[in-house]
């Protein structure tokens, strides 16, 4: 018995050793130099998108960056220009499929053929589920699925001509499990995670990898620029602690470390922080018992009332709870990614 499960325990060690060799191998054919390559990101004028296209400075790419806000696309570039040689900077609004049309029209015609995109570009609308309008799904839908597709149709003629290219989705934990009083965000990341996979399954005979993102909690200072509903102030207290707490949230340096890795290397899917690929495994496992969990966790949260359906931004929701000591690591993020401007 005990000579029948040491030859067990020895070929599973063989075979997993063989896979992990294997996946090297096939990791370091596929490995990608981002220098002088012309990436574009999605709402990279703050945020993690800011701080990808930090680290995609110093590897030496020439960055187009697009947003909503040309101030803070400005004060981006102004700062990224002391990394690399070239950034340029589009004002963009991604919900709408002209001005995307007219963004990578731009770009092919004034720059170039593009080789990697990375879709950053986000909206978050917190509160209950009656607080919620047909056009925070449809918004969220527009950001979250629609404009990533646009922007993958924009590009990949060029790519799959050339027979190489990069494209990274930003998904999240919340496009793999429902979570409470974000149901717009995570319907929409849930239908990009869906149509991410799917593209990486057929593009990847033509040289295109498509690599899926799903992020927990990040210390980016986004929270300030979200949208609050029902007792808004209560909504933004716990979201802005929670996504500050050290173990719970990572940082959005390392998480764009290993974002860029992940697109460096081909990979199909990577999901960031200890918490959130432990909630997945949990959902897998045992969905019932992560439901539960998930219901209780909502009967926790702030109730209906306060200002109703209308929505109001993080920096509007301001209480003694937040800012305060519990959100130190979300405000200095905020200072460092351009989510405050001066």
């Amino acid at each position: 018995m005990r000579y029948s499960l040491n030859r067990v325990l020895l070929n599973a060690a063989l075979i997993a050793g063989s896979y992990a060799g294997v996946r090297a191998a096939i990791a370091l054919s596929r490995r990608y130099d981002f220098q002088n390559r012309l990436v574009v990101i999605t709402g990279g004028s703050r945020g993690l998108g800011l701080v990808l296209a930090r680290r995609l400075a110093d590897d030496g790419a020439a960055l187009v960056l697009c947003a909503r806000d040309d101030q803070e696309l400005a004060v981006a570039a102004e700062e990224l220009r002391e990394r690399t040689s070239f950034v340029a900077t589009y004002t963009c609004d991604l919900s709408d499929a002209d001005d995307i049309a007219q963004l990578f029209a731009q770009i092919r015609r004034q720059i170039g053929s593009v080789d990697v995109l990375i879709n950053n570009a986000g909206v978050i609308n917190v509160g209950p589920v009656e607080t919620m309008k047909v056009d925070d799904y449809q918004e969220a839908m527009a950001v979250h699925f629609w404009a990533p597709l646009l922007c993958m149709e924009h590009v990949l003629p060029d790519m799959r001509r050339r027979g190489e290219g990069r494209i990274v989705n930003i998904s999240s934990i919340g496009g793999q499990i429902g979570v409470p009083h974000l149901i717009p965000y995570c319907a929409s990341k849930f239908a990009l995670s869906g149509l991410s996979q799917a593209m990486r399954a057929e593009l990847t005979k033509d040289g295109v990898y498509v690599t899926t993102v799903c992020p927990g909690l990040m210390r980016t200072g986004s929270p300030r620029n979200a949208l609050f509903k029902s007792q808004h102030r209560a909504e933004y207290a716990w979201f802005s602690i929670t996504g500050s707490m050290p173990f719970v949230s990572m940082s959005a340096e390392r998480a764009a470390a290993q974002i860029i890795r992940a697109c460096r290397y081909g990979r199909a899917k990577i999901t960031l922080s200890l918490p959130a690929k432990l909630a997945v495994i949990a959902n897998t496992l045992a969905p019932e018992l992560t439901s539960e969990i998930n219901s209780l966790a909502a009967s926790l949260m702030p109730g209906r009332g306060g200002i109703g359906r209308t929505a109001v931004t993080g920096s509007d929701s301001e209480s003694s709870w937040s800012p305060s000591v519990l959100t130190t690591l979300n405000e200095r993020a905020a200072e460092r990614n351009n989510e405050v401007l001066r």
